[in-house]
């Protein structure tokens, strides 16, 4: 066991909690979310159960949520539509960059957490680091779980699993990324 300080769980949206297919074993339900920032309204597809999930992570205080997404800016309309709490946001650029250049922001959010004493679960369908120094830096003590999601699944209860156990303090692989990787190497 290691130590069981709440970990910090960085969290992304779209192909993560948003995708195309999300299983769960029960119908996904989908709503049209607006972005002020964007100026249209974007279809939203969820599985439910994975959002209680995280809402009962979170709410039991077994870890702490945070937004780490391009919808940061406009997190409080996903609060709202899965009556998640106030969440802090991890970041916080304005305007928020998209794609690939927002991911030297999430790394650096990452680094964040961990430089504050804490351990870190990041889910993230394209923003964790490739295998190299930056993942090492991550992984290599236990203190890091990170999860790449396939991005037309999502999180599926597996993941949850994982990150229910490093939760309790149970040490995981680190080493590795669970889910499979999709940023290339620099």
């Amino acid at each position: 066991m290691i130590d069981v300080e709440k970990p910090v769980w960085l969290l992304d949206v779209d192909g993560v909690v948003n995708t195309i297919k999300p299983g769960w074993g029960a119908a996904p339900r989908k709503s049209l979310v607006w972005s002020g920032a964007d100026n249209t309204s974007y279809l939203l597809r969820w599985s439910p159960l994975l959002v209680d999930r995280i809402r009962s992570l979170h709410s039991d205080g077994r870890v702490e949520v945070r937004w780490c997404t391009t919808w940061c800016p406009e997190a409080e309309r996903l609060e709202t539509l899965w009556r998640l709490p106030a969440l802090i946001r991890a970041l916080d650029a304005d305007p928020m960059p998209r794609g690939a250049q927002c991911r030297p922001l999430k790394l650096a959010a990452a680094r964040e957490v961990l430089a504050e004493g804490r351990r870190l679960i990041w889910t993230d369908d394209e923003a964790l680091p490739p295998p190299g120094p930056a993942r090492e830096e991550l992984t290599a003590d236990g203190r890091s779980l990170l999860i790449a999601p396939r991005a037309n699944r999502g999180l599926q209860p597996g993941d949850l699993h994982l990150i229910e156990k490093f939760a309790e303090g149970r040490r995981l692989p680190t080493h590795r990324v669970a889910g499979r990787h999709r940023q290339s190497p620099d």
